[in-house]
């Protein structure tokens, strides 16, 4: 994961952390993330943008217990985010909760998606 983070992102420096744990499932990956950004930023902004980005479908109200779980990703293409919160052990931290359809998000879907762009091009 770290390796694969760098070189997708072109950052060979690019301090990454991971742990992975292999566990029994049909299909979908889910990930606890946290990111460190160099600027501070409005939490409502960013959830904004993930709500306005393709194929990524926000479910964050922590208020009605709704965040994304196996369920709703399971046989769909889009990679579903929640639980976004401050990371408050950094300046500029963020906590989110990712979960996609690794067999059809992971493999097949991306690789059409990453051909569409690269005919666009």
């Amino acid at each position: 994961m770290i390796n694969e983070t760098r070189k997708i992102l072109k950052k060979p420096e690019l301090s990454v952390t991971a742990t992975t744990v292999r566990v029994p499932v049909f299909n979908s990956h889910s990930e606890a993330i946290n990111v460190e950004f160099e600027k501070d930023f409005k939490l409502q902004e960013l959830k904004n943008i993930l709500k306005n980005s393709p194929s990524i479908i926000l479910k964050d109200d922590i208020g009605s217990e709704a965040y994304p779980t196996v369920l709703d990703s399971c046989g769909k293409d889009e990679v579903f985010v929640g639980r976004i919160r401050r990371d408050f052990s950094v300046k500029s931290g963020l906590n989110l909760w990712v979960v996609a359809d690794n067999l059809r998000k992971g493999a097949a879907s991306n690789a059409v998606q990453i051909l569409e762009m690269l005919i666009d091009i």
